[in-house]
């Protein structure tokens, strides 16, 4: 339970909770960390806490390095739990400590979790002086939540980003100079596409607010911090926000009878003669936070469902209810599905995506009982027809 220093001064003091497997209904395999950062100078600053069952495991890292008692300053940059959880238990053992939040929503929230800890605002621009370091308030309003803030410091021009640039992964390594750096790249991808995708438009403002800043380190609320790297997350940053297609396209069915299998296989079919890349997806198998990473880049998407019930598959629309909330990029789809006597879901499917304001590339396409060859060798047909004259 050391803390890790960051730079001279400047120490990680967070926990890493290996056994997180559910954030929200977003499946986190790799588990996560709860990043807060300690500053060692004239006025010794904490920022940011933990989960509130990580508030030891913290405390013995700040411990490590200076009496918690000693603290002077703690910064608040984001009220959800998983960052603020600790608050009044770090706050009840340094006692003097004012706590910085940003004003209106910052205020807002944490006195609604944790009551009125004596709050102090901070606005777009502010500064704090630490002594030989100085923190900048940028407000990121909706990324991911209205009172969202990000604190840059100089003159280490250390970015502490909240959940811009994060990532729910697990693991002994503190930076990208010594994790698993493809791992690292795949878990911040599906971290934007499950929590900050839908916010992609706020997401741009905060880049942009933040652009002319000689960053040098970002230090993000969860997962590794970026040291050597930053340019890449950048760039990946700017190409999620900018809503940029790949070559993809996700085929997402749930089936019974394999009929709707056997569908969306067509369709594959369809995608791969058009030169594109088909990702398959079956919800059987399948967590819906894992497909939305890659239906975020992907240009096509096909969803397919048996009728059940004269519904569609609870998988399916489970799915498409996760598709909706989290839809920051709208692309064309295809709604397809297999019935014995009912045959609703097909359209259920359609009307669903429609709602997500995507792009119909065909009518629904349906199909009864057991398809033949001749019927799936036609869905292939008129799915290259389409995506041609798309």
């Amino acid at each position: 339970m050391k803390a890790m220093q960051i730079a001279e001064g400047v120490y990680w003091v967070g926990a890493i909770d290996w056994n997180l497997r559910n954030f929200h209904g977003y499946e986190t395999e790799k588990g996560s960390t709860y990043n807060a950062y300690l500053v060692i100078d004239e006025k010794i600053a904490l920022i940011d806490t933990v989960k509130e069952p990580f508030k030891e495991e913290m405390l013995a890292r700040i411990s490590s390095v200076v009496d918690p008692a000693k603290i002077d300053v703690i910064i608040s940059n984001h009220a959800e739990p998983d960052h603020s959880g600790a608050l009044p238990f770090i706050a009840g053992i340094a006692k003097n400590a004012k706590i910085y939040a940003a004003a209106g929503a910052g205020i807002k929230d944490l006195t609604a979790y944790y009551g009125d800890l004596g709050y102090v605002g901070v606005k777009a621009g502010e500064t704090l002086s630490l002594g030989k370091r100085a923190l900048t308030f940028v407000p990121t309003p909706m990324v991911h939540w209205p009172d969202n803030m990000v604190s840059f410091m100089t003159p280490d021009n250390i970015l502490f980003s909240n959940d811009a640039f994060g990532q729910h992964y697990a693991s002994d390594e503190r930076l990208d100079t010594e994790c698993d750096l493809p791992e690292a790249y795949i878990q911040a991808r599906k971290y934007y596409a499950n929590i900050v995708q839908p916010y992609g438009m706020q997401t741009g403002k905060a880049l942009a607010a933040c652009a002319n800043l000689p960053i040098q380190t970002i230090c993000p609320s969860h997962g590794i911090i970026w040291t050597k790297h930053i340019p890449e997350i950048l760039s990946l940053y700017q190409s999620w926000v900018a809503n940029n297609f790949d070559d993809t396209a996700v085929i997402v069915f749930d089936t019974m009878w394999h009929s709707t299998e056997a569908m969306a296989h067509a369709i594959e079919n369809a995608f791969l003669a058009c030169g594109l890349k088909p990702r398959l997806y079956n919800l059987h198998y399948c967590h819906n936070s894992d497909v939305i990473a890659d239906a975020m880049t992907a240009k096509y998407i096909a969803v397919g469902s048996p009728t059940l019930n004269n519904n569609m598959m609870p998988s399916v629309a489970s799915f498409l209810t996760y598709f909706k909330g989290l839809n920051g990029n709208k692309k064309k789809y295809i709604a397809f599905g297999s019935y014995g006597w009912g045959g609703q879901s097909p359209d259920q499917v359609h009307e669903a995506l429609a709602a997500c304001k995507c792009e119909a590339l065909m009518p629904a396409i349906r199909l009864a009982y057991k398809p033949s060859a001749e019927q799936l060798e036609k869905i292939t047909a008129d799915v290259i027809e389409a995506i041609k004259n798309s």
